[in-house]
Parts: structure tokens; C-alpha cells; sequence
């Protein structure tokens, strides 16, 4: 296993997927019914941007280190006041686990031992955040439908497997038939747009009525390891999946979410918010209605 994402936590994909998180669970919280947040895959918990590993890629120089200083209200302004100005970069299930109220609960699953060492760790402060070990597509069958009957699903996987698209896939298709009105929130990286599209037809397929993608990505990349052009009109890219040593991996340039099922008035909020640090980060995004809404 070469995974770590403390290569390249606090980047530009980290970014706009988080700050997605947190506008998902600020509209979860208008009403005061309890919600419960399921992570599939959820990484040790913080990440430390001055540690060696985040230090030899430089991403988060590109991502967060972008937005320090930044003032905003809404999603943007609670994602930066979690984010904070330390270098201890919270990962997605600690950023849950500082938003949800008391009502509400946190189920985070992570899979290497190591790794899963830490979220424990990570989460043991709040007593409505549980870690559990295990393979996360797995434990999604058994934790959908939450008691709850509301909440969102995150997916998040390393993409170490070649057949990742295929398995994250399969785990949507279990999860819609268990949990059909929640929300799910899907990261995913752009290598091939051919590979991407094919990926979310199968999704549609799966008969889901509101769907949206939102796609971030930037224009260069600084690292050891130099980024390559794709042809045929796919994006540039690498997978999360390499330490991005020298003459390696590319690193990564183009990411994407797709989200089921968002709340309402989340696709303009996230609109304003990428208009306003996309440019911040020297990238593009972009927003579009897969089904439902204006599709």
C-alpha cells in the first residue's frame, strides 16, 4: 500500500471537496432532526502540512495556503474557520466531527491499520464520531439505512485500485437501494473524461433524479514530479494514489465530485464560492446538472 494522503492533503481538490462537506452539513442542520454522516473511507483524521511528506509535494501551496487570510460568510467561512491557521490540516471526518450537533453522528471507516490508529486518535474528543476499521465499501452495506432515515454519505477512496471507478460504482448501487433520499458526496479524480462519463452513466442509471458535478482543477502544477498532457481531450491528471516521487507520477491536476441528492440552494451556494477562489488557486471549475434541476 503507497497511499498517503498526507501527500497531498490541503490541495486544491481538498479544498472545494470540503468546503462541499461543510455546505452539505450546514443544510443538513436547518432542520433539527438528528442526521447521521457516513465516511467510507476516511484517512487518519489531520494531516500535518509542515511534516516531510506534505513539505516534498508543496500541494497545499496550491490549495489552502491560497485562502489564508480570506473572510467570507456561509459554507466558505466555516470551512476556513475549522481549517484555521495551523498547519494541522483536519481531514474530512474531523471536519464532520467539529460540525455535527449533539443530535447528530459520525460513522468513519477506514481500512489500514495505521492509518485507522490515527482517525481513532483523531476522533476520540467527540463522543458522536466512532472510527471503525474495515473495508469501507464493505461497512456501507451494513450502516445504510442509518436509524436516522437523513444524512450523507461520503466517498472519498484512494483510487489505488485499477478498477476503482468499477468498485465505487457497485458500493452507489448498494447504498441508492438502502438509502435512496440521502445524500452522497463522491470524490473522484479526472485522468479521462471518457472514464469519468462512463462512470456516471452507471450512476444514472441507477435511476438517481437529482445529480450534480462539480469539477476543479488547476493550471500548473509545482513538484518534483512533472505533470503530463493527456490527448484526445482528457483532462490532466494523477491519481491520489502516488507519493509523487521524482520522474514518478504526475501529480494531481484535475479533480471532480458528484453529488446526489443536494440539498436545496447548494448548487448556487458552491457556484458563488468556486467564482470567487478558483481563481485564487490558478484553475477553472466548473458546474453542471447531471439530472434534475437545470439538466
Amino acid at each position: 500500500m503507497n497511499y498517503r494522503h498526507a501527500y497531498h492533503a490541503g490541495n486544491f481538490a481538498d479544498v472545494v471537496k470540503h468546503i462541499a462537506l461543510v455546505a452539505i452539513l450546514l443544510h443538513l442542520q436547518k432542520k433539527d432532526t438528528p442526521f447521521a454522516v457516513i465516511d467510507s473511507h476516511a484517512g487518519r483524521g489531520s494531516y500535518d502540512l509542515a511534516g516531510d511528506e506534505a513539505q516534498k509535494t508543496g500541494e497545499a501551496g496550491a490549495g489552502i495556503e491560497r485562502l489564508r487570510g480570506l473572510t467570507a460568510d456561509g459554507a466558505l467561512g466555516r470551512y476556513l474557520e475549522i481549517v484555521g491557521g495551523t498547519s494541522i490540516y483536519p481531514g474530512s471526518p474531523l471536519i464532520v466531527a467539529k460540525l455535527i450537533r449533539p443530535q447528530d453522528r459520525l460513522v468513519a471507516v477506514e481500512k489500514h491499520p495505521e492509518e485507522f490508529t490515527a482517525l481513532k486518535r483523531a476522533l476520540r474528543p467527540w463522543r458522536k464520531a466512532r472510527a471503525e476499521e474495515g473495508d469501507g465499501y464493505d461497512r456501507l452495506m451494513a450502516l445504510l439505512p442509518p436509524p436516522e432515515r437523513r444524512g450523507l454519505v461520503l466517498i472519498d477512496p484512494p483510487f489505488e485500485a485499477e478498477d476503482e471507478f468499477a468498485a465505487m460504482a457497485d458500493a452507489l448501487r448498494g447504498a441508492f437501494k438502502r438509502f435512496a433520499n440521502g445524500v452522497c458526496l463522491v470524490w473522484f479524480p479526472v485522468k479521462a473524461e471518457s472514464e469519468v462519463r462512463r462512470f456516471l452513466g452507471e450512476v444514472l442509471a441507477l435511476g438517481v433524479t437529482k445529480a450534480l458535478r462539480i469539477d476543479i482543477s488547476i493550471n500548473a502544477v509545482h513538484s518534483p514530479a512533472r505533470a503530463e498532457h493527456a490527448g484526445g481531450g482528457d483532462a490532466v491528471a494523477g491519481s491520489r494514489a502516488g507519493e509523487s516521487r521524482e520522474g514518478n507520477k504526475p501529480k494531481l491536476a484535475s479533480a471532480g465530485l458528484l453529488i446526489i441528492n443536494p440539498p436545496f440552494g447548494f448548487a448556487e451556494e458552491m457556484q458563488e464560492i468556486l467564482d470567487r477562489i478558483t481563481s485564487l488557486m490558478s484553475g477553472q471549475s466548473s458546474l453542471e446538472w447531471l439530472t434534475g434541476e437545470n439538466a
